[in-house]
């Protein structure tokens, strides 16, 4: 069964995204064939996904955010230290934003095989690492 760590752009995809977009996603969470894969986030996805709705007063989207947080087979991957120290040798060796170094730092520390994104540009600070799934 794979681990897969779902960057924040593909949580919002999944929530708020045209339908097309959320099947697709949802189909990968979901496969008709083989076992589902297992999920995790990190308090960083829930910060991230959380603003908009918060920024615009949409309880109801903030309440469907919440929800998935909320769900049993979603995990969440604890930002440790160990976390922070990975994401400085990603920032540093790879020049990417501090929040996407956390993101695949957390993937890396928390024993994920995958790290799902729609970013193109974290696949070489994930390399040898775990592998990257480019969605839409």
């Amino acid at each position: 069964m794979a681990t897969v760590y779902l960057d924040s752009c593909v949580v919002i995809y999944l929530i708020e995204g045209p339908p097309a977009v959320h099947q697709a996603i949802a189909s990968a969470l979901r496969p008709s064939e083989g076992p589902a894969p297992d999920v995790f986030v990190s308090d960083l996805t829930r910060l991230e996904c959380r603003v908009g709705p918060l920024r615009c007063a949409d309880a109801d989207l903030l309440r469907r955010y919440d929800a998935f947080f909320e769900l049993p087979d979603v995990a969440r991957v604890q930002m440790t230290t160990d976390v922070f120290d990975t994401a400085t040798s990603l920032r540093a060796s790879h020049a990417v934003k501090t929040p996407d170094a956390l993101h695949v730092a957390a993937a890396v520390v928390g024993g994920c095989a995958e790290f799902w994104t729609n970013d193109d540009r974290l696949a070489a600070a994930a390399e040898g690492r775990l592998s990257v799934r480019i969605l839409p």
